[in-house]
């Protein structure tokens, strides 16, 4: 699939996980029921597109390919590192029949440290900003990004 726009992902993407959350995730105990299906933003890098995806069970950074991305020929369980301007994440390829290929790094799973949507959406976002900055402070790990250790000083 070649996407267009980040709008156009956000919606394919909420709509394709709202469908899986009352299909085939209903009655898990991995569900934080004050949290619901969200795109936290999704924009261009590269040719790829990058954003993150808000779940009842996970918070994963999403990476979808451009008309070029070489990890898109490859099949669901592969894994590859991608250099992000704030450091290198591991994807692992997954595939859903409206999405395509898609890359996923899990951020959070499963998602009971959250206990409401805003702070969950928050996290989200402060998180993608982070990833997508090119100044990384030394010593910090993807959980101290989540954690918030980032510019309070607690890191």
């Amino acid at each position: 699939m070649l996407w267009q726009d980040g709008e156009q992902i956000s919606t394919a993407l909420e709509t394709v996980f709202t469908r899986i959350l009352q299909q085939r995730m209903q009655g898990l105990p991995v569900l934080n029921p004050a949290l619901s299906v969200q795109v936290a933003g999704v924009y261009q890098f590269n040719e790829e597109w990058l954003g993150i995806l808000i779940t009842p069970w996970f918070m994963n950074l999403l990476l979808l390919p451009g008309a070029d991305s070489p990890w898109c020929e490859s099949k669901p369980g592969a894994k590859f590192d991608k250099a992000l301007p704030y450091g290198i994440f591991e994807f692992t390829l997954a595939r859903e029949e409206m999405l395509g290929i898609y890359a996923q790094c899990s951020l959070f799973s499963p998602m009971f440290e959250f206990t409401n949507q805003a702070d969950a959406l928050l996290a989200a976002q402060a998180a993608l900003q982070e990833v997508l900055n090119n100044q990384k402070p030394r010593g910090l790990s993807r959980r101290d990004l989540l954690r918030g250790a980032i510019g309070n000083g607690s890191a």
